[in-house]
């Protein structure tokens, strides 16, 4: 008699008329099946951001709840974990050998602020102060200063104070001369304010600092101007 499982092209004929019944699949070849298709599913977990775990939940059954929940957890842990490597909260010192480590490669994502500046300029001290404040409170952007000359050899000390900001390794805005910072006289709300143009950080300030300054200037000197009296008008006529 012939065997209703043997691997036979008639056998085969028979199954697909339902002459014979399917084959039966041996025990270890069903596990291995199973476990391939449940590795199969873990690998599509481990694969997916956390963006993608919340658009694709519904497409899976409530057994695999628990297995979403688990890798949802452990995406979650590594984007903390990404935060906070990205914390910086205050102003680095860097020399030029740091250079392209610090700022030309600072990582996907990373605004960086470079203050190029030398020891007995006092505008570069005040500037230093500012950017310390500013790095506490923006803690997401790198903030950095250095030596003018051990950064770029024989730069010109009539170029100082120099901020340059960088995103993802590239320029995104210079600051060159006093003249640009306005003096001794700059608010670190003003230098925020400039930095945030350039889009290194996010500031909370609603308009430019430095145009309440004017117009309360302005204000002061239109309040101190004499009026002009009806004798005055007359005595121009002549």
């Amino acid at each position: 008699m012939q065997d209703p499982n043997e691997d036979t092209e008639w056998n085969d004929i028979l199954r697909k008329k339902g002459i014979l019944p399917p084959k039966e699949v041996p025990k270890d070849d069903e596990e291995e099946e199973l476990a391939l298709q449940q590795q199969s599913v873990v690998k599509t977990y481990e694969s997916m951001t956390l963006e993608e775990l919340e658009e694709n939940e519904d497409e899976f059954g409530e057994d695999d709840e628990a297995a979403i929940e688990m890798y949802r957890q452990k995406r979650l842990a590594e984007w903390k974990a990404n935060q906070i490597k990205n914390v910086f909260g205050e102003l680095g010192e860097i020399s030029g050998q740091d250079y392209v480590k610090e700022v030309n490669k600072a990582g996907d994502g990373i605004w960086v602020v470079l203050h190029l500046y030398k020891q007995g300029i006092p505008l570069c001290t005040l500037i230093n102060q500012h950017l310390s404040t500013l790095a506490r409170k923006f803690p997401q952007t790198k903030f950095l200063k250095s030596i003018s000359t051990t950064c770029i050899p024989n730069y010109p000390d009539r170029n100082l104070p120099t901020i340059f900001v960088y995103f993802e390794g590239e320029m995104k805005a210079q600051f060159i001369g006093p003249l640009v910072f306005g003096g001794m006289n700059l608010k670190v709300e003003e230098l925020e304010w400039r930095l945030s143009e350039s889009g290194a950080v996010k500031t909370d300030l609603e308009e430019n600092p430095k145009k309440q300054i004017e117009d309360k200037l302005m204000s002061s000197i239109r309040c101190s101007l004499p009026t002009r009296q009806d004798g005055d008008s007359e005595d121009e006529d002549y």
